[in-house]
């Protein structure tokens, strides 16, 4: 994937986009552990 960037927005933007979905996936995947680590056992 070579992505040509033809101005600093362009860049900015993009790398902005990446960073915003990582940081969400990062809040999903410690809500989830945190979810995980918490659970009741009913037994």
């Amino acid at each position: 994937m070579e992505t040509m960037f033809h101005t600093l927005h362009q860049f900015m933007l993009s790398t902005k986009s990446v960073v915003y979905l990582l940081m969400g996936g990062t809040l999903v995947g410690l809500l989830g552990f945190w979810f995980f680590l918490t659970g009741r056992d009913e037994d």
